[in-house]
């Protein structure tokens, strides 16, 4: 009788500690959107890339189907975590010039290019830049710009995340722009 209670007992906490974990899941996780800039992101990426998770929302001014050099931010609060450029243009770009460039729109700083991505990829300390051929209404490319203001230019912290982050997210975007 008592092997049968201390199993019955033993089986109903296994069953609350599973059941808990299902259920509850990570605070974090419920906070960071499944799709940023209407493109699906596993939130475990974009976790590493965001300083605070509360309070996010977006701003955006991309219209797929015109496909009009636009851009979103993802905001904590008041303040940008995640800047999104979508660029479409008739030539490709040449994206160590944008990177390194005076202007604020598409710099990164500290940037190299990535070895074995599918499409031309450029990865900072503070941001990166990626282009493939995509044919739609806006022109010939599609150049994604990502920004992490919130990152200092020196760190170098976060360079293999926003690596990862990049060769998801990047792909993801383009099937959603409808390339021919």
């Amino acid at each position: 009788m008592k092997s049968f209670l201390r199993a019955g007992l033993i089986g109903l906490t296994v069953l609350s500690l599973a059941v808990c974990e299902v259920s509850c899941g990570r605070p974090v996780d419920r906070k960071i959107p499944k799709v940023i800039c209407g493109t699906r992101i596993h939130p475990g990426l974009t976790r590493r890339l965001v300083t605070s998770p509360d309070g996010l929302h977006e701003f955006t001014r991309i219209d797929r189907t015109e496909a009009i050099t636009a851009p979103c931010v993802l905001i904590s609060g008041r303040d940008p975590v995640l800047e999104f450029r979508f660029s479409w243009d008739d030539r490709a770009t040449d994206l160590m010039y944008l990177a390194t460039g005076t202007g604020t729109v598409s710099n990164v700083t500290a940037p190299r290019y990535v070895r074995d991505a599918p499409d031309k990829t450029l990865v900072g300390t503070d941001g990166a830049l990626s282009q493939t051929r995509c044919k739609t209404k806006g022109g010939n490319y599609f150049t994604l710009t990502l920004q992490l203001p919130q990152v200092r230019p020196g760190d170098q912290s976060h360079r293999r995340d926003i690596e990862a982050f990049m060769r998801a997210y990047f792909p993801a975007t383009v099937r959603t722009l409808g390339c021919a």
